[in-house]
């Protein structure tokens, strides 16, 4: 039950929310499906005077054209990514992460935002969402503005997103014909666990030739990552043992891993090293299939 002391507030609009986010600049949280941030202030890690409840406002949609490619409203839940039958079909690497959020009844309430908000290095849509080209629509009191969603984080827990902003989309553009993308997730247990690494792939093939390649890392650094000196290793080349070698190095070499609780970062390097070339190859692997 939230603390008589803190005011809640219901807005129709984006407009009206975007009014109240400016009022209580600073005080005030926006609340979506609430996994996280309601585990924080129970911990009384976060004490806001102010929520903002943005759950009628009408961004709980995914749709898709063929010139624009797929749009997932900010409140679109886990749940509903991962199982979308368009999203499988089309961009499969983004249901494949979802899936592997959280447990079934997290995914049933967590959103898409919450996800990218939230800022985790860990979080599983992350990655699979940098290689996919994805941008974020950001309204605010001042207006509207897209972004990369790799320049969307600033450090751990911390986004560009200002106090009077609000993530209201994600957009993704249509992948290149014979693409195929992979998101491989390390953890201790099977269920429910964080990444203790997170690495995501996807490739474009011409011919036995990799055309292009975007990889992307989690709980790798601060803040997830592109493994950009590996994609241009690959772009050009033929899949081969050598060649996978090399890409995960210069991807270990880009990375920044840390020791933890769960994992040290020694055992992490270990693990981009083994994921970054596995993920590769599945990725290649679709693409033969089709």
């Amino acid at each position: 039950m939230l603390s008589p002391k803190i005011e809640y507030f219901t807005p129709k609009t984006i407009q009206e929310a975007c009014s109240l986010a400016l009022q209580y600049k600073g005080e005030a949280k926006i609340i979506a499906g609430g996994t996280d941030l309601v585990v924080e202030m129970k911990r009384k890690e976060v004490l806001p005077k102010y929520i903002i409840n943005i759950r009628g406002i009408g961004l709980d949609y995914i749709t898709y054209d063929d010139r624009d490619g797929l749009r997932i409203g900010a409140l679109a839940t886990i749940r509903s990514i991962q199982v979308s039958p368009l999203i499988r079909e089309r961009f499969n690497i983004l249901a494949q992460a979802a899936s592997k959020l959280g447990s079934g009844q997290v995914r049933l309430r967590a959103t898409i935002a919450g996800n990218l908000v939230t800022a985790a290095t860990s979080a599983d849509t992350i990655p699979a969402l940098m290689v996919l080209g994805a941008k974020i629509k950001i309204m605010g009191a001042d207006g509207e503005k897209i972004v990369p969603v790799e320049n969307f984080f600033t450090g751990p827990g911390q986004t560009i997103l200002k106090s009077d902003e609000i993530l209201t989309e994600i957009q993704v553009p249509n992948l290149l014909p014979r693409s195929g993308g992979v998101y491989i997730k390390h953890t201790i247990r099977k269920a429910m666990d964080l990444a203790i690494i997170g690495v995501a792939a996807l490739v474009t093939m011409d011919g036995d030739a990799v055309s292009d390649a975007r990889i992307a890392l989690g709980t790798a650094a601060p803040t997830p990552i592109r493994a950009r000196r590996a994609e241009a290793i690959l772009k050009g080349n033929k899949i081969s043992d050598d060649l996978l070698e090399k890409a995960s190095q210069a991807a270990l070499d880009e990375a920044s891993p840390r020791d933890s609780l769960r994992a040290s970062a020694d055992y992490r390097s270990k693990l981009i090293k083994v994921l970054v070339p596995r993920a590769i190859k599945q990725a290649v692997e679709q693409v033969k299939a089709e």
